[in-house]
């Protein structure tokens, strides 16, 4: 199953902070019920390809309604057969890192 990262913002009318533009595009992804995690700079969705990019379009169309100019990066990792990527990818790190012992 795919495992995309959006980042997604409006770069007109914005303050310092951009969390006032983005919270209801945040609340679009969540109201998706697809897993997500929010980071500091970019938001993981995983998800079928058209579900996904349909949920893109329509953060995208939440921005545009009250933003002339919106920025959008996406980034998609397509691994045929793969679940739970989203926290698997961080779990075999870990591990790995556990294994290795202190770094010395």
């Amino acid at each position: 199953m795919p495992l995309f990262q959006l980042t997604i913002f409006p770069t007109d009318k914005q303050g310092p902070s951009g969390s006032d533009a983005l919270a209801p595009v945040i609340a679009r992804i969540a109201a998706s019920g697809l897993p997500y995690q929010l980071n500091a700079m970019a938001t993981l969705i995983e998800g079928e390809w058209d579900e996904v990019i349909t949920l893109v379009g329509a953060c995208r169309e939440i921005l545009r309604r009250s933003h002339d100019r919106v920025y959008l990066i996406l980034t998609v990792d397509d691994r045929q057969g793969a679940v739970d990527r989203i926290h698997g990818k961080v779990r075999s790190i870990h591990e790995k890192l556990a294994n290795e012992g202190p770094n010395e």
